[in-house]
């Protein structure tokens, strides 16, 4: 299934990192996925702050430095030069990993390739394109107390990336409970997805066609913010 979607209206990558942003607490231990997911960090409410970790070994890591005033011995999980926080720790990547399988980080936010209204999680692919193995997504997606996903809504090809069954190789089963997406936010209840705000400029059937699975309506649909960065 093929689904033309209106450039005008959708958020941008930036614009769902910060609705994303919004729901985490202050003082939360917070894992964010390579790529897209890293945005998150740049929107932090006021007055709130999350302790960034990273599985290559730091925890409490700031915003990305200038250009030009890198220090490359200071990167994280995808290799890009970060900065530190006052009490930043460093540690062997064995001891984060320890962090994430024993239960101690409390949100991860991760790319998506497909979302399955199960929960089910797909963000690798074997290949030439796509991340070339599923890495510590894995532990994350069950080590996190709560594990979130911000996508496009469809592919570039305009294909669903919430379907009923992912068709590619699964990073984790039953182990979402939140998507943000493009166009909406939409819960995983009960293996359903669950819409819970989307745009105003939309309706349920325009959004219901871009989706490969049933959207539930449980009580009043939200308008989605679209913020002005």
């Amino acid at each position: 299934m093929t689904i033309n979607v209106r450039e005008d209206i959708k958020l941008t990558n930036a614009q769902i990192a910060w609705r994303a942003a919004q729901d985490i607490a202050d003082g939360a231990y917070v894992n964010l996925g390579i790529g897209f997911p890293e945005m998150v960090a740049r929107y932090q409410p006021p007055g709130r702050q999350a302790i960034f970790h990273t599985e290559n070994g730091i925890l409490n890591f700031g915003e990305s430095p200038a250009e030009g005033e890198e220090d490359w011995d200071l990167i994280n999980a995808g290799k890009k030069a970060v900065t530190l926080k006052p009490g930043a720790a460093f540690f062997h990547h064995a001891d984060s990993f320890a962090m994430v399988r024993g239960g101690h980080l409390d949100v991860a936010i991760l790319g998506a390739l497909q979302v399955a209204e199960s929960g089910d999680l797909a963000n690798w692919r074997v290949g030439s394109k796509g991340v070339p193995a599923v890495g510590g997504a894995m532990d994350l997606v069950h080590g996190a107390k709560q594990v979130s996903v911000i996508t496009e809504h469809v592919t570039k090809n305009g294909e669903p990336k919430l379907v009923e069954k992912c068709t590619f190789p699964l990073t984790g089963v039953a182990c979402i409970t939140r998507v943000y997406t493009s166009h909406a936010v939409i819960d995983i209840k009960d293996k359903h997805f669950v819409l819970r705000e989307m745009l105003p400029t939309m309706t349920v059937d325009e959004l219901q066609a871009m989706t490969g699975a049933k959207l539930h309506i449980d009580g009043q649909v939200a308008d989605l913010v679209v913020p002005t960065l």
